[in-house]
């Protein structure tokens, strides 16, 4: 007997500023080989034959130019919701799990995609992608899913090339961790949905004791693993799969692509 097919959205975050890009432009909007950065991510999702569905999540005023000049104009048929983001990251990936639970789409929005509603059922998994990560790949997304075949949390990253160096708040050298076990972790962050849109929910719940205690959520396995207490799976991405926050990345983005 044939193993059911698992549902997969990628969320796909595009509402950061992109400040230390010094651009009025979004990173995620700049051009890049001719085209908006965002679109080398999201062509991937687009034509993976493993990924259902992808939600866009943006900030309130490139809502209208992601859906003309970014879902319309390049044809991303699988992109089934243009949502605004939050203040910050992580809660611009609560909306993404909400949508994709929720679904909030206009019927008239779907009709103009050319979507088929019915297809569209609450997800098994959910891969979360920062839009400024533009050199993701199919063989990325396949280890990430075929790791949730055994696993409910894994995240994309690499076996760090460098020594790191833990600092003491005076400024001086504290430790220094064993390279082999230091990776530089990466996107798509993939999760059993359940696990991750309770893990966040719960977050939401008590985000002001969460920042007063000075917790600072810097990914989605931290969610999972401070409000999940599931473990998480680290899984090979690729150094090329870098992110797009400073001039010079753009520049090696030119080279890469």
């Amino acid at each position: 007997m044939a193993e059911e097919k698992k549902r997969a959205v990628a969320i796909v975050l595009a509402a950061g500023q992109g400040k230390r890009m010094q651009s009025d432009v979004a990173k995620q909007f700049l051009p890049l080989g001719g085209k908006p950065l965002i679109c080398y991510s999201l062509d991937v999702f687009e034509k993976s034959d493993l990924i259902d569905e992808i939600i866009l999540v943006t900030s309130a005023d490139a809502i209208d130019y992601c859906r003309s000049e970014i879902v319309y104009k390049y044809g991303y048929l699988k992109v089934s919701a243009v949502i605004e983001g939050g203040k910050e990251r992580y809660h611009s990936v609560l909306e993404g799990l909400h949508a994709a639970n929720h679904y909030t789409m206009h019927s008239a929005e779907v009709q103009e995609m050319d979507l088929d509603t019915e297809e569209l059922g609450k997800p098994d998994y959910a891969l979360i992608h920062d839009g400024a990560r533009p050199f993701v790949t199919e063989e990325i997304i396949e280890r990430n899913l075929e790791a949730l075949k055994t696993e409910k949390a894994c995240v994309t990253g690499m076996p760090s090339k460098d020594t790191v160096k833990i600092s003491g708040e005076d400024g001086y050298d504290a430790d220094t961790p064993n390279r082999s076990t230091v990776w530089s972790i990466q996107t798509p962050q993939s999760f059993d949905c359940s696990v991750i849109y309770d893990a966040y929910r719960a977050l939401s719940r008590t985000e002001r004791e969460v920042l007063a205690a000075g917790i600072q959520i810097t990914d989605d396995a931290m969610v999972v693993e401070h409000f999940g207490k599931v473990p998480v799976k680290l899984v090979e991405g690729s150094y090329e799969n870098i992110k797009i926050t400073t001039p010079e990345d753009l520049d090696i983005a030119e080279i890469l692509r």
